[in-house]
């Protein structure tokens, strides 16, 4: 990897260091262009939201245990 591909990851530290959860998983189903992000491990969600953004919020309870990005690779940054 080089240097200058390690600064997207830099990036994603405040975000990170702002949640709640102390762990954090991902994954990305590229057929199916979907990353997961997974707070919780083993996780049962109970009930589940799809946010006007393609993003699928997944809840065990009342705790966000995870979110599923749909058409990952079309998502462009956002601005600070």
């Amino acid at each position: 990897m080089a240097p200058h591909e390690i600064a997207a990851y830099l990036d994603l530290v405040p975000a990170l260091l702002r949640s709640p959860h102390q762990y954090i998983w991902s994954s990305y189903d590229a057929k199916a262009d979907v990353l997961y992000i997974n707070f919780k491990k083993p996780a049962r969600a109970t009930d589940s939201e799809l946010t006007d953004d393609d993003v699928i919020i997944r809840y065990e309870d009342d705790e966000v245990i995870g979110l599923t990005i749909l058409h990952a690779s079309k998502r462009k940054p956002r601005a600070a």
